[in-house]
């Protein structure tokens, strides 16, 4: 996800993952809170029937039990559908696997490029206003329509726990949920402290359905390990009386400019391609995608 086409969101330096569901989901896990702080409860949506030939799928292309997977997915002219596909990843992982998907909110943001196509033909007026108006972040309610059907299905599937960055969140469902999304700091976006830090250090996996590397979120981390330039962020959080409050602070530059180009040149040994639904996917593991974007970038960013 792009901020003012350049890199991705901001934070607010709040620990505590939100539990985003209401009921059980089988496979699922529990996504109860951490220490860290108070988590609150919101999700409505219900469990879907399970597709055994997509559970097969997903077998083929490596996706086994107990894998702590980070999806991107684009479904649209796929014929999968956003709960049916969240079952049947939820199935191929078992009661010890966990599903993660990227919660983005690109949007809460006075820099980023949607906040610019939100107020474009506006007056100076109009467009301050409209910033006035933005909601502050909740990791419980604020959804991710960026993101797609399927981040927003696991979001607001029961027992499902997101990150607290007000930018760059995660959701995620099963074994791992709590661990996985607790901690996120402010000014670590997508770093080694984030929920994608986390996934690399401990034999994460990334699936890309229906989409390119242009959307390898793992790809981010690299920046961080060649010390890619710093830049200032600001979003709209919460403040303790629960009014909207605008917060600044520095992170990493991103940019996924050249994401495609890494990805081409991602040795073919390193992932697994096949059908799933009416569509492609590939598996790999996040440490290999980090390795490979880390010494690409060294040679060819200036």
């Amino acid at each position: 996800m792009a901020d003012d086409g350049t890199g991705t969101g901001t934070g607010t330096g709040a620990d505590a993952p939100a539990v985003t569901g209401t009921g059980t989901d089988a496979g699922t896990g529990t996504g109860a809170g951490t220490p860290s702080g108070t988590a609150a409860v919101t999700g409505t949506a219900t469990g879907a029937h399970t597709d055994p030939r997509l559970v097969d799928q997903l077998a083929a292309l490596g996706v086994t039990e107990g894998m702590t997977l980070l999806v991107h997915a684009s479904l649209s002219g796929t014929g999968l559908a956003p709960d049916v596909l969240r079952t049947a990843l939820m199935t191929a992982l078992g009661e010890t696997g966990t599903l993660v998907v990227p919660a983005f909110t690109e949007e809460n943001s006075d820099s980023s490029l949607a906040h610019r196509a939100a107020i474009k033909g506006l007056t100076r007026r109009e467009a301050a206003a409209f910033r006035a108006r933005m909601p502050a972040f909740d990791a419980a309610t604020t959804p991710c329509p960026r993101m797609g059907v399927l981040a927003e299905s696991v979001r607001t599937a029961p027992g499902a726990v997101r990150s607290a960055h007000p930018q760059s969140s995660f959701a995620a469902l099963g074994h791992r949920a709590a661990e996985l999304m607790a901690d996120h700091p402010l000014e670590s976006h997508l770093g080694e402290e984030s929920p994608l830090g986390k996934l690399a250090g401990s034999g994460g996996h990334e699936l890309l359905i229906n989409v390119g590397f242009a959307a390898c979120t793992a790809f981010h981390l690299a920046e961080y390990r060649i010390g890619a330039p710093l830049r200032s962020y600001h979003c709209v959080v919460k403040a303790p009386d629960n009014s909207p409050r605008w917060v600044e602070y520095e992170d990493v530059r991103l940019d996924d400019s050249d994401f495609e180009a890494i990805g081409a040149s991602f040795p073919w040994g390193l992932e697994q391609k096949g059908q799933l639904g009416g569509t492609t996917a590939r598996l790999f593991s996040v440490k290999d995608a980090v390795d490979h974007a880390e010494a690409w970038m060294t040679e060819k960013r200036r």
